[in-house]
């Protein structure tokens, strides 16, 4: 069997039954043709220690980040797995060993930045239209692929609650806010169109559904606005929807439920932004019997 009939029929099954975006079987896709050129590989027989050390050497002389290169070598280890599951001859998957990284860095904004971030955008039907996107992010901790994906009738306003698919098509139920809930019935009292998607263009000749990158440029605009530092995106919402659970005492478990995270070791990025309240615990309650 050829490594590109293999390959179409690897990815063809991350597509139907384990329900990966095609962003991400495009990227895995990517990652693999890299690895075959490199390798010369021809058919999986061929794929061995040397060709996996060889390819991690290069990556690193690219200049590529640790996190960009394990996302080549995850690639191929869930492909060998593949390979292992069809009983087709190849390296075990567990011979393709990641980098090690260090705990992730994430940018939070400051305590009163959110507020300005909410109360950005103006009372025009845009503006109504980008604030309960906004608070709609912050209320629910969607990804941005899962906010544009959403239609009128995915939410019942009558409600706080509703549910969504996200990664792997899993489904999980999300919460709204008193605030979301608002802005969404003003924004939708306002449409004049009745097309599906729940965020679309205001403009009558571009009333399509809203996409990710589209998303994206609106909350680095309200940033802007706002006078937040740093890069801020729709990704910077989902941190501060997670972090502030975490610091209003949500337990870890639950916000792992709450943001569609399949292991809790993703979630636990978080912790180390909470630990700061440490602080105050040991000052509140050390010491207390020395004179």
């Amino acid at each position: 069997m050829t490594i590109e009939k293999i390959t179409r029929e690897f990815l063809e099954d991350l597509e139907l039954e384990r329900g990966r975006s095609p962003k991400t079987i495009e990227n895995y896709d990517h990652y693999l043709r890299r690895f075959f050129t490199h390798a010369k590989v021809v058919s999986p027989e061929g794929i061995s220690d040397e060709s996996v050390r060889s390819f991690r050497l290069a990556l690193n002389r690219t200049g590529l980040s640790p996190r960009t290169r394990n996302y080549h070598l995850i690639a191929l280890r869930m492909f060998l797995k593949y390979l292992a599951k069809r009983d087709i001859k190849s390296l075990a998957p567990e011979r393709v060993e990641l980098a090690k990284l260090g705990d992730r860095d994430i940018d939070i904004p400051a305590e009163g930045d959110i507020d300005r971030l909410l109360n950005a955008p103006k009372n025009t039907q845009q503006g109504l239209r980008d604030r309960a996107i906004l608070e709609l992010l912050f209320s629910t901790g969607l990804r941005v692929s899962e906010l544009t994906a959403l239609n009128r009738d995915s939410l019942d306003l009558r409600r706080d609650e509703f549910s969504v698919r996200g990664k792997g098509s899993k489904i999980r139920v999300v919460f709204l806010s008193e605030n979301a809930k608002e802005a969404i019935k003003i924004y939708l009292a306002k449409r004049g169109d009745i097309l599906d998607a729940l965020f679309v263009g205001v403009q009558k000749k571009n009333q399509a559904r809203l996409s990710p990158r589209q998303i994206e440029r609106l909350v680095r605009h309200y940033a802007i606005s706002a006078g937040i530092p740093g890069k801020v995106t729709p990704h910077t919402l989902r941190h501060l929807f997670a972090t502030d659970l975490l610091l209003n005492g949500a337990d870890i478990r639950s916000v792992q439920v709450m943001l569609g995270h399949s292991s809790i070791t993703t979630t636990q990025i978080y912790t180390h932004i909470t630990d700061r309240h440490l602080r105050d615990v040991h000052k509140a309650f050390h010491g207390k019997r020395r004179k």
